[in-house]
């Protein structure tokens, strides 16, 4: 590993398939300091970072280094045969030793194991360190946890020896004992790191904050907490700025119409006077002509000075906020107090058949399930929303439900935003569905775009906002992660959203303050004695 190693972006340029450009003329470097990527969703975050790593070609202009990248992506895919070793990245020497032992090497066997004789030993070992020693390498990475898969392909990434890890949104899906461990791992990363991330605490242990916007790439010194302060004083200042635009606006608005009004005075005056002289025709025509084009020139002169302060305000309002606020609507739920929505009696999970407490939930009820990665909480919310049956015990849920699951199995790959949010809400005018479709941060061109055309963060306010803005209104929520993803102004709303909501709510999530955020009544927590219930 070579702290030098870097790569750069020379007027780097995506556009998708049908022409429709993502970002233009991208210049940067990355190279050994450790940079934090932001940026709004959709602004391109997550293409970059595959361009970076090699998986995707630039449209235009070059990337250019000579670093050695290992690459996590946002969602880890999983095949069938997939195995952890798979994840880890070192299937090769791995298969390779097992022909060696069972004595049918190919040919290329001894080279690949050069120096990686003891790479099953190891392997096991860096699993048991991290935590994982219940896993084998053999392990289908099906039977994984998506917090699980997340851990074993960030330990094959440490392992790798790269020069440059790009990690895009590491920390999702992870318990709050695993972010803690990933935070001090990149700490000591002594490599180059480029993190795609909404995560606050991982931003705040970078040394540089690179923004993609709609302007390009721009970096901050510092980490997200010195970059959110540089934002605020920007936008003070822009603020500052169009407001100082705008008074400069009036201000010569005034003297305009103060010119105008003197030299249609003069003129006036000149025709009276031309009048009262009684000059020839002849002259009074040509001192009319005169006194016209002195007016037109005039008045030409009032309009570009008018577009001039015009354009001043606009470039002003332009900096003030290039990004509009977002925003999920949704129907009002309503559930009585004393109703009953769910009924959990002598029930052994899905899975790992563990004990869960009797539960009865009534009204609107805000339980919040947490617990380690690999515990089984996404099981048992899909047993909730009957995808999966109960080992054993009676499990009832009284009322109608919506469901979000981390996979967002609810987005139809291949059909539009639009498309979409008007099949949840058929009653929903298409140009209402633009307008909230604009509100989650979707214009006019993303909103026809397919679904797996659309960032992870957009593809989750969009089956979010199905979910919650879906006709008829569900009185019982259950949502799987529905914090992952999401820049960290869209998590703002998402937080205002539900507490709006008055219904039942059931939520998994890592993220402690998110909880907190949604004035939780009931806990369902896994502990080193099992599931433990308690309700306010």
């Amino acid at each position: 590993m070579t702290n030098s190693s870097f790569i750069a972006l020379e007027r780097l340029s995506f556009h998708f398939a049908n022409g429709q450009p993502l970002f233009d003329g991208l210049s940067e470097t990355f190279d050994a300091r450790h940079t934090g990527l932001v940026g709004r969703n959709g602004a391109g975050k997550s293409v970059l970072g595959r361009l970076l790593a090699g998986r995707l070609r630039p449209t235009a202009g070059r990337i250019t280094g000579q670093a050695q990248v290992a690459y996590l992506p946002q969602d880890i895919e999983v095949r069938d045969g997939t195995r952890v070793v798979d994840l880890m990245g070192f299937a090769a020497p791995f298969d390779a030793l097992g022909r060696v032992s069972a004595g049918c090497m190919d040919e290329d066997d001894v080279e690949t194991l050069e120096g990686r004789w003891d790479i099953a030993e190891r392997l096991h070992a860096a699993l048991h360190d991290e935590g994982l020693g219940h896993l084998s390498l053999q392990t289908p990475a099906a039977m994984l946890s998506g917090g699980e898969r997340t851990r074993v392909a960030l330990l094959g990434m440490f392992l790798s020896g790269a020069d440059l890890l790009i990690l895009d949104e590491p920390s999702n899906h992870l318990d709050r004992a695993s972010r803690q461990r990933l935070y001090q791992r990149l700490q000591q990363w002594p490599g180059g790191l480029v993190v795609i991330s909404h995560d606050r605490q991982l931003l705040d242990g970078m040394q540089r904050i690179v923004e993609l916007s709609p302007g390009g790439l721009r970096a901050y010194w510092g980490n997200y907490s010195d970059f959110r302060d540089c934002l605020v004083r920007e936008r003070q200042a822009a603020q500052h700025a169009l407001e100082h635009a705008r008074t400069e606006r009036k201000r010569g608005e005034r003297e305009l119409q103060a010119q105008q009004q003197r030299q249609q005075r003069r003129a006036a005056s000149g025709a009276r006077a031309a009048r009262d002289s009684n000059q020839a025709q002849i002259l009074l025509g040509r001192q009319k002509s005169r006194s016209e084009i002195s007016a037109g020139c005039l008045q030409q002169r009032l309009q570009e000075a008018r577009s001039g302060f015009d354009e001043a305000v606009r470039e002003a309002a332009a900096r003030v906020d290039e990004n509009p606020e977002i925003h999920l609507h949704g129907g009002a739920a309503t559930l009585p107090e004393g109703k009953r929505v769910l009924s959990l009696r002598a029930v052994q999970a899905p899975f790992s058949g563990a004990s869960l407490p009797d539960i009865d939930l009534f009204g609107p009820r805000r339980l919040a399930v947490t617990g380690p990665n690999g515990c089984g909480k996404s099981n048992l919310l899909a047993m909730l929303a009957g995808r999966l049956s109960a080992v054993a015990g009676e499990c009832r849920v009284e009322v109608p439900l919506a469901y979000l699951d981390q996979q967002l199995s609810c987005l139809p790959a291949a059909q539009s935003a639009l498309e979409h949010l008007r099949r949840c809400n058929p009653g929903l005018p298409e140009a209402l569905a633009r307008t909230r479709l604009v509100h989650l941060g979707l214009d006019a061109s993303r909103a026809l775009l397919p679904c797996a055309r659309l960032s992870g963060g957009e593809r989750l306010k969009l089956a979010l906002a199905g979910v919650i803005d879906g006709e008829p209104t569900t009185p019982l929520l259950l949502l799987d992660e529905p914090d992952n993803h999401i820049d960290l102004d869209s998590l703002l709303a998402v937080e205002a959203r539900l507490r709006e909501y008055r219904g039942a709510l059931i939520l998994v999530s890592h993220d402690a303050a998110f909880i907190e955020a949604l004035a939780i009544t009931d806990r369902l927590q896994w502990t080193a004695q099992g599931w433990q219930y308690q309700s306010a």
